[in-house]
């Protein structure tokens, strides 16, 4: 008996020992979208600070395909040993399980939700040559124009596409959705005047507003943003329970060992803190969470259970 817990210990110190090791080799993140998005953007900035903190190389691997689940569905095959995680956006976490029937993988069950990275109110932009200047404006323009004013996105089921589905609940209006294949398409058509408005994430458009090429009427948050404090919110314009942010997080492949999960979270948490780092975030619209993955399990089912009602009420679908 003596002999077998004597075995027994050794081999939990051993396993201890190699587990306080971690990392020994690259930490591939799985970024589940084509190069030069906020999600990419995110993933390659923390990446240099995680590899100064851990002492080993930090990999982006951009996996797009079907709004993220492509490589959602390989970070699930991963094993859970702390050297391939994801940096995804909100839609791979709380809408694709409600618009996607047959998804690769249940973000809830899953995943090691390690932490929200950061997060940023979408911005209600339009053309200088739009015709209403404002909130106000613009829902009076809607009555009077039912199914005539295009509200342009980056995809079908993505964050700006539900949040016009919920601007056009709460003030009971409606437009005309004009998916795009990405932002970026959809941002050239509303410089283009091809297209009259649409619910951007701050840091895509910023540019283009500062340059007077896109006029912004409102932010999704419950606060100004700092990068545009003389734009009012949706809700000091009048629409209310429209507070959206579109939001980055980490996580893992379900089943960790503790002490890696630990050691992993500290490393990304820590990357996104450094002054630096969070000085430059903060200067293109992002505001840096790095919660808990406590914080981050709660909050994942929140978001899933209001873009589920707002899904439902709009009866939307994606092909």
């Amino acid at each position: 008996m003596k002999k077998f817990l004597s075995t027994l210990l050794m081999g939990m110190a051993l396993s201890g020992a190699a587990y306080a090791e971690y990392p020994e080799k690259p930490i591939t993140a799985i970024v589940p979208f084509p190069p030069g998005g906020s999600t990419d953007a995110i993933a390659r900035a923390i990446g240099p600070k995680i590899t100064q903190k851990l002492g080993q190389p930090f990999v982006v691997e951009n996996r797009p395909g079907a709004t993220g689940a492509i490589g959602a569905g390989m970070l699930k095959r991963a094993a859970p040993d702390g050297y391939t995680i994801m940096v995804a956006s909100i839609g791979v976490y709380a809408v694709n399980p409600v618009l996607q029937k047959s998804l690769p993988y249940d973000p809830s069950k899953d995943f090691d939700l390690l932490t929200v990275a950061v997060r940023a109110p979408n911005v209600l932009v339009a053309p200088p040559s739009f015709a209403p200047n404002n909130v106000a404006e613009l829902i009076a323009y809607l009555k009077k124009n039912p199914e005539k004013v295009t509200f342009a996105s980056s995809g079908a089921g993505s964050s700006d596409h539900l949040t016009a589905a919920l601007f056009w609940q709460q003030t009971k209006t409606n437009g005309i959705h004009v998916p795009y294949k990405g932002g970026a398409p959809a941002i050239t058509d509303l410089l283009g005047g091809h297209a009259d408005v649409s619910f951007q994430n701050i840091n895509v458009v910023l540019n283009h507003i500062k340059a007077g090429k896109l006029k912004a009427l409102a932010v999704t948050g419950d606060k100004r943003a700092a990068a545009l404090p003389q734009v009012p919110t949706l809700a000091e314009a009048g629409v209310k329970n429209v507070d959206v942010y579109s939001w980055q997080a980490v996580a893992a492949p379900k089943g960790l060992p503790v002490n890696v999960k630990t050691k992993l979270h500290d490393a990304i948490v820590g990357a996104l803190n450094d002054p630096e780092l969070k000085a430059k975030l903060t200067e293109q619209g992002f505001e840096v969470v790095a919660n808990s993955s406590e914080e981050f399990v709660k909050f994942q089912a929140q978001e899933l259970g209001r873009w589920r009602t707002v899904i439902e009420t709009g009866k939307i679908e994606v092909e």
